[in-house]
């Protein structure tokens, strides 16, 4: 089986052909195509790092942008009656690996 660890946004994910992973917000439509960089290539018992060149390119197609979670933020600050509520939703992209080559 052939798989690849790539960074993706500040993290790394371990993909194969066919995943569907989320990543952090990347710019472009649904349906386009865009490449992710490898940090470690396994094929059967042959691995390949990042620090041996790996040649080759992970393709992944865009499936559609998405909201995450919702993170409540509460700052309180006693006896000066300070009470601060905030919410983030963090923007992603799901994206469907298309290729290892």
């Amino acid at each position: 089986m052939v798989y690849a660890i790539v960074k993706a946004g500040g993290r790394q994910e371990k993909v194969s052909v066919g995943t569907v992973v989320v990543i952090d917000k990347v710019e472009g439509e649904a349906g386009d195509t865009i490449q992710l960089e490898p940090i470690m290539l396994v094929d059967g018992d042959k691995v390949t790092t990042a620090a041996d060149g790996i040649l080759a390119k992970v393709t992944a197609e865009i499936v559609r942008d998405e909201k995450g979670p919702k993170i409540s933020i509460v700052k309180y600050k006693n006896k000066t009656r300070y009470r601060k509520r905030q919410g983030h939703r963090q923007l992603r992209t799901r994206v469907k690996v298309t290729g290892i080559k």
